[in-house]
């Protein structure tokens, strides 16, 4: 018996940390698409980088997984977008939950899938969350669904609360049995290095690069906070809430300090299922009542709204499908954990997969600047000629110059633009090069004040980081393009 406690106080998840996790998973979505939405053209369109024809040509089975690549209009992926961030909604106030968790997570699959030289780690966790936030009672509290049911459970323990809980756990360490690998880290020079790299740093970050001996701290920290991660689900109570705060504080330093795009938000928002009962219980008694409760006005509101009635199934039925999903879940978390642990090289794989030779291990998922951070530096350049003879910026904008922009990470206009410059530039594949160069053509000749542009070289420079030494330049081409003189008309 004390056994069986012992275990649910530790995998299982107080109703109120899943009710916040239900408004942050809403809450990252919205401001991805927000963030995205400044991309829409160049990212979702034939218009764009990637049109649907490059794309089904180099990515065949992840395109044939996207409502997005139905259309490369730009009305229509605005839509799609329109209709995730109603979903979200749906997800963030808790109406109908589960259909309103399965409804954006698809979406935001589909959208991941349409273009996938923009993605990165926390892509994938975020699709992993919403995975598991499938098997959780994420209505139960603080949602219009609450309110109609009108009843609550205080703790769930289920299979879908132990992947929640586990899945950071996973990602934290696999990436520290990877980082144990490498010299960098264990040396103390890994995060030295990362603040090295311009291309990253932004905010906070450009004053932190300055202070040697603190990046060395925050290596040795990190390095120790990863390795010991699994205390997450170990800790109960107050120690578990401060352990699940230490991991929070240190993405939210990220997020202060170098350009990533929503991936902090998504690994605080994975953290939220760590909060146990007792911090829940300090806020109510710290906080004064409200005379009006936001979820309950949208759900009074929504009482004068005619419902569309939803046929219920069976009990029997029901109990079927929660014992195949149940099923679901445990083959998808021993599958996961297993994965994860031949691509770090815990176990040999016995047979060929794909292109590896027998014995390699996949590629690990969890990379994180494992298991030897980024070395080297990146920024466009690219010259596009103008009718009078001139130069422009097609990428930065503005006069050509070959020289070092003042600061790196500006000139991309967000982190998705980074990697998908970054992963651009190490693509063997000349369609995916021409895409970029040919979508920089139709922008500048849309965006500058002359009649147009009648070519744009793209040249990919990148400087090496030696922490302090000397730091050379090297200049590549990417491609090259004649631009026609209706190229604006198609931006």
């Amino acid at each position: 018996m004390r056994f069986r406690a012992a275990v649910a106080s530790r995998l299982g998840v107080d109703t109120r940390s899943l009710a916040a996790f239900r408004v942050g998973l809403a809450v990252v979505v919205l401001v991805d698409l927000a963030l995205r939405l400044q991309s829409l053209t160049a990212f979702y369109t034939d218009s764009g980088v990637l049109p649907r024809a490059v794309m089904r040509a180099q990515y065949p089975v992840v395109s044939r997984a996207s409502l997005h690549m139905l259309s490369g209009a730009a009305w229509a992926q605005a839509a799609l977008f329109a209709v995730t961030a109603v979903a979200a909604v749906a997800l963030l106030v808790g109406y109908r939950s589960t259909a309103a968790t399965f409804a954006t997570g698809v979406l935001v699959v589909s959208m991941h899938a349409r273009n996938p030289l923009v993605l990165n780690g926390g892509d994938l966790v975020l699709q992993m969350l919403f995975v598991w936030a499938l098997g959780l009672p994420l209505g139960e509290r603080w949602s219009v669904d609450a309110v109609d049911r009108g009843a609550w459970r205080d703790r769930v323990v289920s299979v879908a609360t132990v992947g929640v809980l586990c899945q950071l756990v996973i990602v934290y360490t696999s990436n520290a049995v990877l980082k144990l690998r490498g010299d960098a880290w264990v040396s103390g020079t890994a995060v030295r290095t990362v603040f090295s790299l311009e291309m990253f740093v932004v905010g906070l970050g450009h004053v932190l690069s300055e202070t040697p001996r603190l990046l060395v701290a925050f290596d040795r920290v990190w390095l120790v906070l990863l390795a010991g991660s699994v205390c997450l689900v170990v800790l109960t109570g107050w120690w578990r809430a401060a352990a699940a705060a230490v991991f929070a504080g240190m993405h939210l330093g990220m997020a202060a300090t170098m350009q990533l795009g929503v991936f902090p938000l998504v690994a605080v928002v994975g953290l939220v299922p760590f909060v146990p009962g007792c911090v829940w219980e300090a806020a109510a008694a710290a906080r004064p009542q409200r005379t009006v409760h936001p979820v309950r006005w949208i759900a009074d509101r929504r009482e004068r709204v005619p419902s569309v009635p939803v046929p219920s199934l069976p009990r029997s039925v029901r109990a079927r499908a929660r014992t195949a999903v149940t099923g679901v879940f445990v083959v998808l978390l021993v599958g996961q954990a297993a994965y994860t642990v031949v691509s770090v090289g815990g176990v040999g794989t016995p047979v060929s997969v794909g292109p590896l030779d027998a014995g390699d291990a996949p590629p690990p998922r969890w990379y994180m600047f494992a298991p030897e951070p980024l070395s080297v530096d990146h920024w466009v350049k690219a010259p596009a000629a103008t009718p009078g003879g001139g130069r422009i910026g097609a990428f930065a904008g503005g006069a050509f110059s070959w020289g070092k922009p003042p600061d790196v990470s500006a000139q991309y206009p967000s982190a998705r633009w980074r990697k998908y410059v970054v992963n651009v530039v190490d693509s063997d594949s000349h369609a995916v090069r021409a895409g970029l160069v040919a979508y920089l053509c139709r922008r500048s000749a849309a965006g500058t004040p002359h009649r147009g542009v009648t070519n744009v070289t793209v040249y990919d420079v990148r400087q090496p980081t030696r922490l302090g030494g000397s730091e050379p330049t090297h200049r590549r081409r990417i491609g090259a393009a004649d631009c026609p003189v209706n190229a604006a008309e198609r931006v």
